[in-house]
């Protein structure tokens, strides 16, 4: 992981990073405020989701505030992001139970937070990691599909792939996963055009034989050794993404430089 800590997390410390999540605790360490967050974020493009929660909590902050909105100004304040309006009535459900069965905190267990409405495991996850800076791995499509790519699982769903990262990765990378992942899953490693010649890793990457720029390769092998791509010149046909090779990118001195988020309390 160490080349993507250089790139996205280079003082690694998840209050540096670019989503939306890491933007909110950089400013405001409050596990409330990501946890609203990450419910706005389904199926919502982060760019959206950052938008509207900088509008809701400049007028609705606490679970309280959010409690009593009018669900109207709720609906108006998060319109940026995808089913606004079933999102106004999840945060308030949310809110409400905070207050309800925790005295308006946000619980710090795993599954405490299940069994709040609206909350799943991804959602879960990321107020761990973002809201308390317990390692835990947060798995949406980005991190699912990079996953996979890099041959560190073979799964049909997050779901899957979350429970085979905390299987496979050392914990001592769990927490900045996510971060890095969803980075490099926009940046790099997109769903429809990925830029391969960008990468460092397509030694052994599962995607990258079926690429134009490995067919090429593979009908002018000259031009290959004249311009080879950043992660290596061979190996990546024999090799179908093992999870060893895989494994390599988190290089164990990336976990000694790079010092962990830790929430500090209030």
């Amino acid at each position: 992981m160490r080349d993507l800590s250089r790139r996205y997390l280079p003082a690694g410390d998840l209050r540096e990073g670019g989503t939306a999540l890491a933007k909110i605790v950089a400013e405001r360490e409050d596990p409330f405020l990501v946890l609203i967050s990450t419910i706005l974020s389904q199926r919502t493009r982060d760019e959206k989701t950052e938008i509207a929660s900088r509008r809701l909590f400049a007028k609705y902050d606490t679970p309280q505030s959010i409690a009593d909105a009018d669900a109207a100004d709720l609906e108006r304040l998060i319109k940026p992001v995808g089913f606004y309006r079933q999102k106004a009535v999840q945060i308030q459900k949310v809110s409400r139970a905070l207050l309800d069965r925790h005295g308006g905190s946000v619980p710090r267990t795993y599954e405490e937070l299940m069994e709040l409405p609206q909350v799943g495991p991804k959602t879960a996850n990321c107020v761990l990691v973002y809201g308390y800076g317990e390692p835990r791995i947060p798995t949406d499509t980005h991190v699912h599909r990079v996953s996979n790519r890099l041959g560190l699982v073979r799964t049909k769903s997050p779901e899957q792939t979350e429970q085979r990262l905390m299987r496979t990765v050392p914990k001592d990378y769990w927490l900045h996963i996510n971060e890095l992942f969803i980075r490099f899953g926009k940046d790099i490693c997109r769903p429809i055009g990925p830029r391969c010649p960008e990468c460092s890793f397509t030694k052994f990457c599962r995607h990258y034989p079926r690429t134009k720029w490995a067919k090429a390769v593979r009908r002018h092998p000259r031009a290959e050794r004249a311009h080879p791509p950043r992660g290596g010149t061979s190996g990546h046909e024999g090799r179908g993404g093992h999870v060893d090779d895989a494994l390599s990118v988190l290089d164990r001195s990336d976990r000694t430089s790079c010092p962990r988020f830790r929430h500090r309390a209030p």
